[in-house]
């Protein structure tokens, strides 16, 4: 059996496929889907969400947003995505480091809205570099 799984933004369809199995970044942590999963809505962080259409691992970025599960079929809604195929490595190597520099700048002052910013700009970043298939 397999799963139907929709990745979608606010301008585009990321991805329509059926997949063997998914991984998600929920907030509370990795959550792994099979065909005939119970029923289920959870938010999802900033992260890589991993889906196996065959024998391999696709990635897709994902920056927060919502999951349903039911039926087989997996609706994935989220402020953005990009297939990690689509990411150039290199570009995403250099803007988290940039993003890791804002960070430790930001959390040595006081400015709660800018650690904050920094903050999110640092996990989009990790996560970009992390599904185009670098380490972090």
């Amino acid at each position: 059996m397999t799963l139907t799984v929709r990745v979608i933004t606010p301008d585009k369809v990321v991805w329509d496929e059926e997949v063997q199995e998914l991984i998600l970044p929920s907030t509370t942590g990795q959550l792994g889907i099979l065909s005939n999963h119970a029923p289920l809505l959870t938010a999802l962080e900033i992260g890589v969400m991993r889906v196996r259409p065959g024998k391999d691992w696709k990635n897709i970025a994902v920056m927060g947003g919502f999951a349903e599960v039911e039926n087989n079929e997996v609706k994935v809604l989220v402020n953005g995505a990009e297939l990690g195929t689509e990411i150039n490595a290199e570009s995403a190597r250099q803007a988290y480091t940039e993003a890791q520099g804002a960070l430790e700048e930001a959390n040595r002052g006081e400015d709660k809205p800018n650690q904050l910013k920094a903050s999110n700009n640092y996990k989009k970043a990790r996560a970009r570099l992390q599904a185009a298939g670098g380490a972090v």
